[in-house]
């Protein structure tokens, strides 16, 4: 049964869709089953892994105001094991669409539930705000990565995700945890950077990822080519950062050990 990780901050510009695709096509390359399931209007998630938006017959949306089977909407990346459950503009009107809905907070869990048992990760990349979009995201995960970029205010509004995150654990999802903190956009040339990765590390403690996604172009020029960084260019720095926390994912969860038994079992 694949984990469901949803990543999210309602700060925009924090690197959330970034490493939605860039750790989706790292677990991929290590070989895991993948899915990435964009539930941002924007479709940055969809149109970063390569698919022009404007050719998407059939999205989450469909999924979730139309319970669609989520296997008629999933499209195969050309990365080997990732496939992607798209996002398009439609969406902007879902969350109006399933206020009336019954157990409203419930349809993208109850969609996802569907092809769990697909994939060893399924993740989810959320919009930038708190909305019922998000609350479903939170309900239908089983853990939380949340992006923090190393930049001034970095730790402004996090109160108010981590509240969030507490209603749900009490009110819908008891068994939600905080996957860890990932510090992006670091610049180690910048005092300030190495200030916000002292005073998140201060606060979250081992709740904060040891990899840090550092700044780079290679990582910033990738989505408008429509690839994750490993495809445009796999030695850059962006690419490398990835791979590794990947691998940091895998070993917090045990996903190592079990894979390779598999392999000494087949």
């Amino acid at each position: 049964m694949g984990k469901i990780i949803s990543l999210a901050n309602q700060k925009g510009g924090v690197g959330k869709t970034t490493t939605a695709i860039n750790l989706a096509a790292s677990l991929a390359a290590l070989e895991y089953k993948v899915l990435l399931a964009d539930t941002d209007p924007q479709a940055n998630a969809t149109s970063g892994i390569g698919f022009d938006v404007r050719n998407v017959k059939a999205s989450v949306y469909d999924c979730l105001v139309d319970d669609k089977h989520p296997e008629e909407v999933v499209l195969t990346s050309e990365i080997e094991g990732l496939d992607l459950i798209p996002s398009t503009i439609d969406l902007v009107g879902a969350e109006i669409e399933m206020l009336n809905m019954p157990n409203r907070e419930q349809i993208l869990k109850q969609v996802l539930e569907k092809v769990r048992d697909q994939y060893d990760f399924i993740l989810v990349d959320c919009s930038p705000s708190l909305g019922l979009l998000t609350v479903n995201a939170l309900t239908a995960a089983d853990s939380v990565i949340i992006p923090v970029q190393c930049e001034y205010f970095a730790l402004e509004g996090l109160g108010k995700l981590l509240n969030t995150i507490k209603i749900i654990q009490s009110r819908l999802n008891p068994e939600l945890e905080i996957e860890g903190f990932l510090l992006t956009m670091y610049d180690s040339r910048l005092r300030l950077s190495n200030q916000v990765v002292d005073e998140v590390r201060r606060h979250f403690q081992q709740m904060v990822f040891e990899t840090v996604i550092q700044r780079n172009i290679k990582l910033s020029e990738a989505p408008s080519f429509g690839k994750p960084a490993l495809l445009y260019d796999a030695n850059s720095r962006g690419a490398v950062n990835y791979l590794n926390l990947a691998r940091e994912l895998l070993q917090k969860n045990d996903k190592t050990r079990i894979k390779n038994a598999e392999k000494i079992i087949r």
